[in-house]
């Protein structure tokens, strides 16, 4: 059974930068395939998806969707055309369904970036079936955590379940850091603290992160980009067994933090 993946995809020019997060990630799909067997189709749950419910894409070929500007034109010229997942966006449908968490199924919208940037180095092929879910921002860390696990069945039937978003994300600051800046103290103090509640199975404390967590509003002004982090959660075992899989930081405040529930 594949685990469940939390993938930061921080800034979208990551399959153009020769970082450790993009060098991470180009061996990601390489050691997925060894460790527990090619993926039959990746479920991406991702951070520039924000609806009102619970909604999935069911198309025949992804588009790729450039959701950001200012960039240098080679970062435009990148495409992501994996195939998509008709009967699979059904199932997904009618397991959030039977959670009492109504599921809408969207057959226009392509991938975003949250979606392509970190797939374009993990499995460049473009081969795997592909399916976006969105995420609520408005409905909290519990909610994603009820979301995942409404999709840990797929988990058995050789679906990778991934959520993709930041471990930080306070742009803010972004603007005129150099991408090897040093780390802040506030990113490091947060990070390391939710590293710990992870290892430690502290789920109710990973779900009250925002009242407990040293800095969690400024590491994450709004909540778009950690909940896709709850669904990987959710989508884990009730034992919580975790792994960390890579660790780093990109502009001195975007940690690129990856994490692994089996």
């Amino acid at each position: 059974m594949h685990p469940s993946l939390f993938l930061s995809h921080g800034s979208p020019m990551l399959p153009l930068l020769p970082v450790p997060a993009s060098e991470f990630l180009a061996g990601l799909g390489t050691a997925v395939t060894s460790l527990y067997g090619r993926p039959k189709a990746i479920l991406v749950a991702s951070a520039h998806w924000d609806t009102q419910r619970p909604t999935v894409n069911a198309v025949a070929v992804n588009a790729t969707i450039h959701d950001f500007s200012g960039f240098p034109r080679p970062l435009y010229d990148l495409r992501y055309h994996a195939p998509g997942a008709p009967m699979l966006a059904e199932r997904v449908g009618d397991l959030l369904d039977a959670a009492g968490m109504a599921c809408r199924i969207d057959h226009q919208r392509g991938l975003d970036h949250g979606a392509w940037c970190p797939l374009i180095l993990a499995w460049p092929e473009a081969d795997i079936p592909v399916l976006q879910l969105s995420v609520q921002s408005a409905l909290g860390t519990a909610h994603h955590a009820r979301l995942g696990a409404a999709l840990r069945p797929l988990r058995g039937e050789g679906v990778l379940v991934i959520g993709s978003g930041s471990w930080t994300h306070d742009l803010r600051r972004f603007r005129g850091q150099a991408i090897d800046a040093p780390e802040t103290p506030d990113v490091t103090a947060f990070s390391d603290w939710m590293d710990q509640a992870v290892m430690q199975g502290r789920r109710a404390d990973l779900l009250a992160y925002r009242d407990q967590a040293p800095f969690a509003a400024q590491q994450h002004p709004t909540e778009e980009h950690l909940l896709p982090f709850y669904v990987a959660l959710g989508a884990g075992s009730e034992a919580m067994q975790a792994q960390r899989l890579h660790s780093s930081s990109t502009y001195g405040m975007l940690r690129m933090d990856a994490y692994a529930f089996h």
